[in-house]
């Protein structure tokens, strides 16, 4: 396994650097962000060539990413299309000047391509391990949380872009559906999306140090390029998104606080 895990690496690089030259080409390094979920599902392709002799829970594995990569990458790509680069590159951008290319390889590039490579452990795993042959309670696990987590992650998105779509919604804040239990009901998905990967892993013989992956997703989408630093934007660009701070749970569902100041905000 440890070959096999070399050469999805050397991949994972690989893809990066292609990608990194596209975009000096393009001078949008947002070309990042698309390739995310579709990453995922070339590791997993890379993974299931090396395996040698996929088993059921190698094909299941592979057909879970490839949802989860496919409609992420094609959302990405369709809320993108047309508005040019993210506001986090266009800021590093003028902060670095002529060396954005190499610092862009360095904090954008080959960053996202180890990261992507470690938080995949567990799907590699599950696709690289030939035994157990048969699926288990493990593997319904990781089903029941994948369906919950791609639940959350799609329909907070397609909730999210009808929203943004109602000129009627322009600087308010979106309190409704999934929106009112969670501040993140994408992100909280996509977190339970990776722990279901896990529960694939646990099935396997010594899977259980893959749970690294998940744990650094987590960290992300909590603490580094998700919730906090989306929230430390809209605090301070949107009116009305503090009242809903303070009435909504930042990550995990539950029912809105009572009694917190209600904005005049719609969703």
């Amino acid at each position: 396994m440890g070959r096999a895990l070399a050469v999805t690496f050397a991949w994972t690089l690989a893809a990066f650097f292609a990608l990194w030259l596209v975009s000096l080409r393009r001078r949008d390094a947002s070309l990042v962000d698309v390739w995310w979920g579709p990453g995922f599902l070339a590791i997993a392709g890379v993974a299931l060539l090396a395996s040698g002799a996929p088993s059921p829970r190698s094909w299941l594995a592979l057909a879970l990413v490839a949802l989860w990569g496919l409609r992420l990458g094609i959302h990405l790509f369709r809320r993108n299309r047309g508005r040019g680069e993210d506001f986090r590159y266009q800021a590093m951008r003028r902060r670095h000047g002529d060396r954005f290319g190499l610092v862009s390889l360095a904090s954008v590039f080959g960053l996202q391509a180890v990261l992507q490579w470690i938080v995949s452990l567990p799907l590699q795993v599950a696709i690289l391990s030939s035994e157990p042959i048969r699926l288990g309670v493990w593997d319904a696990l990781g089903v029941a949380l994948f369906a919950v987590g791609f639940g959350f992650e799609s329909l907070g998105d397609r909730q999210l872009a009808r929203f943004k779509a109602d000129p009627g919604s322009a600087g308010r804040v979106l309190e409704r559906g999934l929106w009112c239990w969670t501040r993140h009901p994408n992100y909280f998905g996509d977190c339970l999306v990776w722990w279901s990967f896990l529960a694939l892993a646990l099935a396997t013989p010594g899977g259980a140090w893959t749970a690294v992956g998940p744990v650094v997703m987590t960290v992300l989408l909590r603490r580094v390029s998700g919730v906090t630093l989306l929230e430390r934007h809209l605090v301070r660009s949107r009116p009305g998104y503090a009242d809903y701070v303070a009435r909504t749970s930042p990550f995990f569902p539950r029912p809105p606080r009572r009694g917190a100041p209600r904005s005049s905000s719609r969703g």
